[in-house]
C-alpha cells in the first residue's frame, strides 16, 4: 500500500565519461523518472559525475542522506575502468568482495568462457545484495539505499523490471496534457492562477514550434485524480476563455 502521509525521493547519479564527452547520450533518466513516478516515487535530481573515485563517492555520500532512493547507473561492467563499486564501497567505508550468488550466476551464464575480467562484476561493497538481471545475467546491487545498475538502458530497464512494486513509497504521480497552439507568455498569468486555484497541482508549460505556427502542451501533475481532472477542466476554460482553442491530450 502506498504511504499518503509522505512524499518519496530519488535521485540519478549518471557515471561515464563518455556521457560528459558527447560520445554516448544517456536514456536511462527520463525512463527511470517515469518508473519511479509509477512506484510512487519522485525523481527529483539527477547529476553526471566523471569516471573518477572521488567524484563518485563525493555524490553518492551527499545525495543518499538527501533522498529516500539514490540510483547509479554505469561503470559497473568487466574493465579496468569501470569503478563504481570500488568507489561506492570507499564512500560507506566498506570492503569489496565476491558476492557468491553473483559468482555462481555468472559462471552459470558464461560457462567454459568464464574469465577472471568477466567475475570482476561479481564485485560488491560488502553487505550488499543482489538486483536480478535477466538480460544478461550479471547482476546489479543494492547496499543500503543505493541501487547500482548497468549504463546499458536494455539492462537498466530489466532491473528495474525485477523491483517493480518492492519499493516503499507514496501515491503516484498522475498527469494529464492539455495542448494549444499560443505563445506561453500569452498565457502565462493564467497559468499561474489556475495552478494556485488547485492546491495540489502543478502546470509545466513546454512550448514547440511547428509548421511555421508556436503551441505549447500544458502537463497538469497531481497524485489526486479528482484535483488532475479539475485543474484540467478549469485550464482549458480559462483558454477558451481567452479565445484559443484547447486539446485534450498533445499536440
Amino acid at each position: 500500500m502506498p504511504n499518503v502521509d509522505r512524499i518519496y525521493t530519488a535521485c540519478l547519479i549518471i557515471i561515464g565519461d563518455e556521457i560528459l564527452s558527447g560520445r554516448t547520450q544517456d536514456a536511462n533518466l527520463a525512463y527511470l523518472a517515469k518508473w519511479l513516478g509509477v512506484q510512487g516515487i519522485r525523481l527529483s535530481e539527477a547529476r553526471v559525475v566523471k569516471d573518477d573515485m572521488a567524484a563518485i563517492a563525493e555524490a553518492v555520500n551527499a545525495l543518499r542522506i538527501a533522498h529516500d532512493y539514490v540510483f547509479t547507473t554505469g561503470g559497473i561492467g568487466p574493465t579496468h575502468d569501470d569503478i563504481t563499486v570500488d568507489a561506492i564501497a570507499a564512500a560507506l567505508g566498506v570492503d569489496v568482495v565476491m558476492h557468491p550468488d553473483a559468482e555462481r550466476i555468472l559462471r552459470e551464464h558464461y560457462g567454459e568462457r568464464i574469465t577472471d575480467t568477466r567475475l570482476r562484476m561479481a564485485r560488491v561493497p560488502a553487505g550488499s545484495t543482489l538486483i536480478a538481471n535477466p538480460r544478461t545475467g550479471a547482476p546489479g546491487i543494492r547496499i543500503g539505499n543505493i541501487f547500482i545498475m548497468a549504463g546499458v538502458p536494455a539492462i537498466t530497464r530489466s532491473m528495474l523490471d525485477t523491483l517493480e512494486g518492492a519499493l516503499p513509497g507514496g501515491l503516484p504521480m498522475l498527469s494529464r496534457t492539455i495542448g494549444a497552439w499560443t505563445m506561453e507568455s500569452r498565457v502565462a498569468d493564467l497559468l499561474a492562477r489556475v495552478e494556485k486555484a488547485h492546491d495540489g497541482a502543478q502546470i509545466g508549460s513546454y512550448p514547440f514550434w511547428r509548421e511555421g505556427r508556436t503551441g505549447a502542451n500544458f502537463v497538469i501533475r497531481s497524485v489526486d485524480p479528482a484535483v488532475l481532472a479539475s485543474c484540467a477542466s478549469a485550464l482549458t476554460v480559462a483558454l477558451e476563455a481567452e479565445g484559443i482553442d484547447a486539446t485534450d491530450g498533445e499536440i
